[in-house]
This record gives C-alpha cells, sequence and structure tokens, in this order.
C-alpha cells in the first residue's frame, strides 16, 4: 500500500537574530558649574594671548557705545547674579569709571565715554593719564572717590528701606573700589603710587600673586600678567630714560601727602563699608 505525503505542522526554522550593536552609553551632561567655568576658562586663554589687541580694536569699533556695551554686561553677569544684581553693579562700576573721565577732562584731557567689557570692567580711551605723576595719581584716585561715594549711597538707600538686596550690592561696590586701589599699575592704586613711591608696585604685584593663590580666577591670573608687564616696563624706561624719565615722578611733597591721605582714607572708607554692609546670610531678590 503506497504511503501518502507527509504532513508536518511544524513552521520552519527562523533565522537567528543577528546581534545588534551595543547602544552607547550616553555622554555625561555637564553640571551648572562646569557650564559656567568652561566659557570662562575659553575666555581667560584667549585674553591671555590677544587680550591687548582686543582691547585696542574694541576702542576703535565706534558701533560699540557706552550704552550697548552695558546692555552686553548686564547680560554676561545676569547668567551669574541674575538680572537685577547686574543692573545694579554694571551702574556702579560707570559711576567709578565716570570719575576716571570727569578727572581727565579736568586735566585738559579729552577721554572717551566708558566702554565696557564683560568680567573685565570697562575702559576709557585717552591719550595719556597727565603730564606728569601727580596728574596720573588724581586721575587713578577719582574713580574709587566717586565709586565708593557710588557704593555708600546705595548703602544709605539699603539702611532706609531695609532691603538686604541693596545691601549686598553696596558691599560688591565697596570691594569693587578696594580691590582696584591694590597699588600695582594698571589699577587705580598703582596709579596713585606713580605719584608717592613707584617702588610701591612690587609690594602690589607681591599682595596680587599671593591673592592669587587664595582665589584663584583667570581675572586675577591676568591682573598679575599684565601688571607683572606694566611694573617690568615702567621700571626699565625710568632706568634707561634718563632725567626726562625721572622727572615724569618728581612730586611735590605737599601733594604726596594729599595723595596719600587720600588713598588710606578710601582705604578706610570701602573697608568699614564692607564691614556695614555685610549679609551674612541669603537675600531675596526685590
Amino acid at each position: 500500500m503506497a504511503e501518502g505525503p507527509r504532513i508536518t505542522w511544524l513552521p520552519p526554522n527562523a533565522p537567528a537574530p543577528e546581534p545588534s550593536a551595543p547602544t552607547p552609553a550616553p555622554p555625561p551632561s555637564r553640571t551648572g558649574l562646569k557650564r559656567l567655568l568652561w566659557p570662562l576658562a575659553v575666555l581667560a586663554g584667549l585674553l591671555l594671548k590677544y587680550g591687548k589687541f582686543a582691547l585696542l580694536a574694541l576702542g576703535k569699533v565706534k558701533i560699540l557705545t557706552t550704552s550697548a556695551s552695558m546692555l552686553v554686561s548686564i547680560a554676561a553677569y545676569s547668567l551669574i547674579w541674575g538680572w537685577k544684581f547686574a543692573v545694579g553693579f554694571v551702574l556702579l562700576l560707570l559711576v567709578h569709571e565716570m570719575g576716571h573721565v570727569i578727572q581727565l577732562r579736568r586735566e585738559g584731557i579729552p577721554a572717551s565715554a566708558p566702554l565696557f567689557i564683560p568680567f573685565l570692567g570697562a575702559v576709557v580711551g585717552a591719550k595719556s593719564l597727565g603730564d606728569d605723576a601727580a596728574a596720573e595719581a588724581r586721575v587713578g584716585l577719582a574713580g574709587p572717590v566717586l565709586g565708593t561715594a557710588g557704593a555708600a549711597a546705595v548703602y544709605a538707600a539699603a539702611e532706609s528701606s531695609g532691603s538686604e538686596f541693596l545691601r549686598a550690592l553696596a558691599f560688591v561696590g565697596f570691594f569693587l573700589n578696594l580691590f582696584n586701589l591694590l597699588p600695582l599699575v594698571p589699577l587705580d592704586g598703582g596709579r596713585a603710587m606713580a605719584a608717592m613711591t613707584p617702588w610701591m608696585w612690587f609690594v602690589g604685584l607681591f599682595l596680587a600673586v599671593v591673592f592669587a593663590f587664595t582665589f584663584p580666577n583667570p581675572i586675577i591670573i591676568l591682573v598679575v600678567l599684565v601688571g607683572g608687564w606694566d611694573t617690568w616696563r615702567r621700571f626699565k624706561a625710568l632706568r634707561e630714560g634718563g632725567d626726562e624719565a625721572r622727572s615724569y615722578y618728581r612730586v611735590r611733597p605737599r601733594t604726596r601727602v594729599v595723595v596719600l591721605a587720600t588713598y588710606v582714607g578710601l582705604l578706610a572708607a570701602c573697608a568699614v563699608g564692607m564691614d556695614l554692609s555685610f549679609v551674612e546670610r541669603d537675600f531675596d531678590d526685590v
């Protein structure tokens, strides 16, 4: 008897699945602190290499007016402190820089309006700082004089309103002017030392180096580099320039006394202002 065809109900063997490629792990996300420090580190490197040329170029670009550069700085500082504190900080910078502008014009030197550079403060364009070290000292100290007065006005407003936000802003204003009194060129305190004893620039350079190691950040490192270069350049010119170079630093004793009294008075005012306006706890923005 013949057999019929065999029927199987088993499905055909399915081909084995090909091994899939492993899924790459997602890249680690940057924390907020890394997102902030990375661009600052890049900015510091660029400034160390091209900072001088950038400042010269910015001074020649007419489209970057004072108001426009203020807005750019406010936007930059807002990333750290929020826009309200950024506005107050930039206004305090403006008051400080206007002290230099006013004194330069009193010395008969044409001066530009301040140009703001994020995380570096502001600069004022002028062909010189005066005919001698006494004029340079007056121009240098005019910024902290007006700037300290501005910070004191903010502190008075904080006391009358009870606003810890304004107290914190006043504290930053006093600190800003105190830092600028460091006896190191190109800071304002270094301008004052030109009329007293330029040898204090080395003291200021030492203090700046200590500050850089204690509180390392790109700005103070830039101050140390620029200050060291400017101090070396000035003493080289003083040594090789002969009597003409030394005559620049010849200042009457009475002028030295006035400069010293103003300098010490500003140091004391800023230190006392920082102590009075210090906020021990976080404040609510108002």
